[in-house]
């Protein structure tokens, strides 16, 4: 242990003892005669934490999984009666009181180490992640440079930029003004969703995804992304077997997985039980770091808190728009902006003192806060701070890494705001469809969906495939749960529909993006077919004041985009009236011709109306910031890339033109393996 480490558990140590006795001032129940006794108490804590939380932990280990670390809590409150009967200067009345101290040293810990700009967790991953990394270290050259993907989800080019300018990314700020990084804004396909994203960006192939969800018709059932089945048939469809993490490289809470032989946290392969290593173990090791565990639990217990603040705030000031967030997902958010988070922070760190290739790594934090609170409010802002620290840790971590590392940080899409489609009308684009098709045999994917709620069960998934006495408690408390294979929680109303007769309609949601099928309908229905068997529905579509446009095959015209005041007829390059996709920018015609070219694509798409006046969209899932369609920010992510890699020399448009770049920069770098597919 060198100097500085030294310093750092000093330091600690004091701020323990400072600590227990500020909750002894504060606790009934729990006493401590002076600092020299809270001293000696906090060594004990931690040489108990260090000696024989270990050999606890393998007993214990299925229950705190299972309780996703709240066992940890009656464990350490056990630590602290524990030590409380060998040091008489100190008191404890009972396990509830010791339970409360281990909360409360945790929280004055973080709060202090955190105020002084000390790492809490260095000393966890400098010698316990560490040394566990480098027993799982590859061969090869060591002196290439890795290069390691971190992607915050949702995050727009424009609103990083505000961020930088007001202080809300100080570390990627500071990339930027040392000249290290440069910032790259870049365009998505028309599905600007993280399923169509990441099949680009991971494997330059996102052909034939319309959106997040859509009805298969040579299937009878529907696809939905975060479906770890689902996420499966993509990556089948779509990887050739060189993905840009082939090389030995890891993927970490990810769609797809780009073909990487590491993968924890990935859709498309947690049900896949034959992957190389110890399935289910990055779960297990970090709920076996008793300090951490306990830390997360607090950092949960005020994300909760938060929470529940910023939308009180919201109602009380009557901010608009706004949706409502229940207590269920108070608990639901803080998964992905707290348990989640830490967990990928531990693997990558962990990839990278194994001096892995390559690594991409989904950061869902800030995406799933912006859904319900708004783009740029101050809770989600708050969350990307957050996110924006961990990124310094990460970068701080690579300094002790085997080989040289670099970094990009990008987002697979943006988020665009607006008041939903339900609220600004007062019916849903479900019920819209209904009434003019004049049916009630519809299925429709239950709107707003959670994303952070697919990563939970997917969690869960994955650590019931481990083949210890974890995994199988695990496995046992969640089969009730279990759908094909995998831990579901929420409604599944597309898939409940699959498992009948096939309904006349079919109308899904991904953001301000809709998909009208017919499923009892051979092939796709032309426009002409739709015009006899349900003469309402074009009208009612095209004149309703929140549909900007609709695409729809002719048998007759080819893709005719329909609009409100005319229409584009794509194949032709001709336009009757005003032109419906002039407002969606320049690369619209294109985007949208592309998709009417999908096997998979619905009969009928329609994107909301955009307001450019106020840069709104409406979406037809019940969020506030949306994506999925076309309109505003959503369709421009960034990448912030090492400022010695050469800049695109024209405009990146599309995921497959993004992974291009990715390549091509890989293969600078001396990594081989990306040359064929590279630009160059």
């Amino acid at each position: 242990m060198g100097l500085s480490q030294i310093a750092r558990v000093l330091v600690v140590l004091v701020i323990t003892a400072g600590a227990l006795m500020l909750l002894s001032a504060l606790l009934a129940g729990f006493d401590v005669d002076d600092f020299g006794v809270a001293l000696v108490s906090a060594a004990a804590i931690g040489l108990i934490n260090a000696l024989v939380w270990p050999l606890v932990i393998r007993v214990a280990l299925p229950f705190t999984v299972l309780t996703l670390g709240l066992g940890v809590l009656a464990l350490n409150g056990a630590v602290v009666l524990g030590v409380s009967e060998l040091e008489p200067g100190m008191h404890v009345s009972g396990l509830g009181v010791g339970i409360v101290v281990a909360v409360g040293l945790t929280v004055v810990n973080t709060l202090v180490t955190s105020l002084l700009a000390i790492d809490d967790d260095d000393f966890w991953y400098r010698n316990v992640v560490k040394r566990r990394a480098r027993r799982l270290r590859p061969e090869g050259d060591l002196s290439v440079p890795g290069v390691y993907f971190l992607e915050i989800d949702g995050l727009a080019h424009d609103v990083l930029r505000r961020a930088i300018r007001d202080g809300n990314a100080p570390n990627l700020a500071r990339w930027l003004h040392d000249g290290g990084h440069r910032l790259l804004r870049w365009e998505t396909d028309w599905s600007s969703q993280t399923g169509a994203c990441q099949a680009g960006l991971l494997h330059g192939n996102n052909d034939d995804i319309p959106a997040f969800r859509w009805w298969e018709k040579d299937r009878g059932a529907p696809i939905v992304t975060n479906h770890p089945k689902d996420a499966a048939e993509i990556e089948r469809r779509h990887s050739n077997g060189q993905g840009l993490l082939h090389e030995d490289g890891a993927s970490r809470a990810n769609i797809v997985s780009g073909d990487a032989v590491h993968t924890l946290l990935t859709m498309s392969t947690v049900l896949d039980r034959d992957r190389p290593g110890r399935i289910g173990q990055d779960y297990f090791a970090y709920f076996a770091n008793p300090y951490s565990v306990t830390r997360t639990i607090a950092l949960v217990i005020a994300d909760i808190a938060q929470e529940r603040h910023f939308a009180a705030q919201q109602r009380r000031r009557d901010v608009r728009p706004r949706i409502e967030r229940d207590r269920k997902y108070a608990l639901v958010r803080a998964w992905g902006t707290v348990i989640q988070t830490d967990l990928q922070v531990n693997a990558v760190i962990a990839d990278i003192y194994a001096g892995r290739p390559v690594g991409y790594s989904t950061f869902l934090a800030y995406d799933e806060v912006a859904h319900h609170s708004g783009v740029e409010r101050a809770d989600a802002l708050s969350v990307l701070r957050r996110l924006d620290r961990q990124i310094g840790r990460i970068a701080a971590a690579a300094r002790d890494a085997p080989r040289p590392y670099r970094f990009v940080v990008l987002s697979d899409h943006g988020q665009s705001q607006g008041e939903t489609f339900l609220d600004r009308y007062g019916t849903s684009l479900e019920d819209l469809v209904r009434e003019a098709c004049q049916t009630e045999d519809v299925v429709a994917e239950a709107a707003g969906t959670n994303e952070a709620l697919g990563y939970l069960g997917a969690s869960l998934t994955e650590a019931s495939g481990a083949d210890s006495a974890a995994g199988r408690a695990v496995g046992a408390a969640t089969r009730g749960r279990t759908v094909d294979g995998a831990v579901r929680f929420g409604e599944d109303r597309g898939d409940a529909a699959a498992d009948g007769e096939l309904p006349e309609l079919s109308v899904m949601a991904s953001g301000c993006l809709g998909l009208v099928t017919f499923p009892r309908e051979p092939g796709r229905v032309t426009l002409e077919r739709i015009e006899s068997r349900w003469p309402n529905l074009i009208p009612a579509l095209r004149e309703h004041p929140g549909i900007g446009f609709v695409l729809v095959r002719s048998e007759r015209d080819g893709a005719t985009v329909i609009g409100p005041r005319g229409t584009n007829y794509l194949d032709q390059g001709r336009v009757e009236g005003e032109d419906p996709l002039a407002p969606f920018g320049p690369g619209a015609a294109r985007h949208v011709k592309r998709t009417d070219g999908f096997p998979h694509c619905p009969d009928l798409v329609l994107n909301s109306t955009y307001w450019a006046e106020t840069d709104e969209v409406a979406a037809f899932e019940e969020l506030v910031g949306s994506h999925g369609g076309m309109g505003g920010a959503q369709s421009f992510p960034f990448a912030l890339v090492p400022s010695d890699w050469d800049a695109p020399s024209e405009p990146v448009v599309g995921a497959e033109a993004m992974h291009a770049h990715f390549r091509t920069w890989l293969a600078g770098l001396g990594h081989d393996a990306y040359r064929e597919r590279s630009l160059a």
